[in-house]
């Protein structure tokens, strides 16, 4: 049974920083792209930033050179380390798993369950 599990969501300032972390059981995240989501209520789930088997990552617009995605083939574990946070970045994150190396949405086949962000400003 494939799980994943984020952790490290939190209340933190305008200015902050913070580590999530998706541990994965299941499936081997060396061999899948590993994605980050947000979502707002109301709104559609946003890409945030994946990672390849590769290493290659990719970064929303939005967040790009204040986060960084990245992977403990070790610990079979994603982090997605969050700088600068601003008020926008307020969010429920998601970690999800694919098998393609260019995934759509549809393509992510396991989800966690999400983890709360809160940023004051």
């Amino acid at each position: 049974q494939v799980q994943l599990v984020e952790s490290g969501g939190g209340l933190v300032q305008a200015g902050d920083s913070l580590r999530l972390s998706c541990a994965a059981s299941g499936l081997t995240i060396s061999s899948r792209t590993m994605g980050w989501f947000r979502q707002l209520p109301g709104k559609e789930r946003e890409f945030v930033a994946r990672i390849t088997w590769a290493r290659n990552t990719y970064y929303a617009d939005s967040v790009k050179g204040r986060f960084t995605i990245s992977r403990d083939n070790a610990k079979n574990t994603v982090y997605l380390q969050m700088n600068s946070l601003k008020s926008e970045d307020t969010a429920v994150y998601y970690c999800a798993s694919a098998p393609q190396l260019s995934p759509r949405l549809s393509d992510y086949e396991y989800w966690g369950q999400g983890t709360q962000v809160t940023v004051s400003s």
